[in-house]
């Protein structure tokens, strides 16, 4: 579950780390209003879960109310990686020395928290990671003791000279590090972390992606939730007790279990396809699951193909077989399908699609050679 950045920053300074609040506003006379009570230069910033707000025009300096009003009303204008703007935040402009980056992320490498600093902090931190990696300075934290006071000071040697700035960015480390496990994070950021002339230390921006299997213990983070920033698609499919993301490819996918799901994906990227999604329906035997999968998926105008690879182990693939002509009976569907299938109740499920006028595939390959084919327009 991402969080928008105003609510990353209440997290931050929940743990009592230097953050400019600043205010939310739906409309630009609400900015206006946010920007004259605030006083002096604020920053118009774009709340959407997207990342690259700044270069797609969603973060704007305004000097006084007035411009504060014209910047949000062409912000929330924007649409940032098909995802609509509707909120800004009004945060009070800093006088900026220096900027760092601070964040920590899971690693599955090395089964822990890992903090990674680096004093080329600021917008282009994606950049130095790709061509400058050495900038970049990583350190794993054991869960059983957090991050010790040590480590925290080592990591801040990284990014500041001065014994002051260091001290203040050690204890900002090690509130983060506390707010990212309460938030039952993967991923939590401060970019930029910065110095103002004066010598102090801030958190100016914030980003927190919540692990969704921490949910059920922390109603506080899940009911941070906005679900009118989130593709549609995804919304839907989490009400239907399905795992979907969306990609940029045309070869739809419908699979049962992560592992194979993730499998098809490379297998339809080795020949030659792009996937149009990561969807899984599970392990359970219910069709209605099949019936919303498909729904979803042809909710997307990039789909050429959809391909099902079902192997039924708890899943009875004859369930799949009937959700499959469900389906397409009510959706109407024009678009081809690619079925493989095998497991429990296998020969049941071909006769059902076989009466439907479906022809299912037991090997893994053909099917995605198939499925990629039909979605780059060669004939089968």
């Amino acid at each position: 579950m991402n969080i928008h950045e105003y609510q990353a920053k209440e997290l931050l300074a929940a743990q009592g780390i230097p953050v400019p609040m600043g205010e939310v506003a739906t409309t630009p006379e609400q900015a206006e209003e946010i920007a004259r009570r605030l006083g002096g230069a604020v920053v118009v910033k774009a709340q959407v879960h997207a990342g690259g707000r700044g270069k797609a025009g969603g973060v704007k300096l305004a000097k006084t109310p007035e411009e504060a009003r014209e910047r949000a009303e062409a912000i929330l204008q924007l649409t940032i990686k098909d995802l609509p703007v509707d909120k800004v935040l009004i945060a009070p402009a800093e006088d900026i020395d220096t900027e760092a980056y601070v964040g920590i992320i899971l690693d599955r490498a090395s089964h822990a928290p890992v903090f990674m600093v680096s004093a080329a902090g600021g917008v282009d931190i994606e950049e130095v990671a790709h061509t400058n990696p050495d900038a970049i300075i990583k350190l794993p934290v054991d869960p059983r003791y957090g991050l010790l006071p040590h480590q925290a000071y080592e990591l801040a040697t990284k990014l500041y000279t001065d014994v002051k700035q260091q001290r203040a960015a050690a204890r900002i480390l090690q509130q983060l590090y506390r707010a990212f496990i309460e938030a039952g994070a993967s991923l939590a950021e401060i970019n930029p972390l910065i110095t103002t002339p004066s010598g102090e230390v801030k958190a100016i921006d914030a980003k927190f992606n919540i692990d969704d299997n921490e949910l059920f213990r922390l109603p506080a983070i899940e009911a941070l939730r906005d679900e009118s920033s989130e593709a549609p698609a995804e919304v839907q499919a989490r009400e239907a007790g399905l795992t979907f993301i969306k990609l940029d490819g045309n070869v739809g996918c419908v699979v049962n279990g992560a592992g194979l799901a993730m499998a098809t994906m490379d297998l339809v990227k080795y020949y030659g396809g792009d996937p149009a999604n990561f969807l899984d329906i599970g392990g359970s035997s219910n069709p209605e699951k099949v019936v919303n999968a498909l729904r979803i998926i042809t909710t997307d105008p990039a789909v050429k193909v959809i391909l099902f690879n079902i192997f039924g182990g708890i899943t009875r693939t004859d369930d799949v077989a009937n959700g499959i002509v469900t389906a397409t009976r009510q959706l109407n569907m024009d678009i081809p399908i690619v079925i493989r299938l095998t497991g429990t109740n296998e020969e049941i499920a071909v006769k059902i699609l076989n009466e439907a006028g479906f022809t299912a595939l037991t090997d893994m390959d053909e099917a995605v050679q198939k499925a990629v084919a039909l979605a780059n327009g060669e004939a089968q």
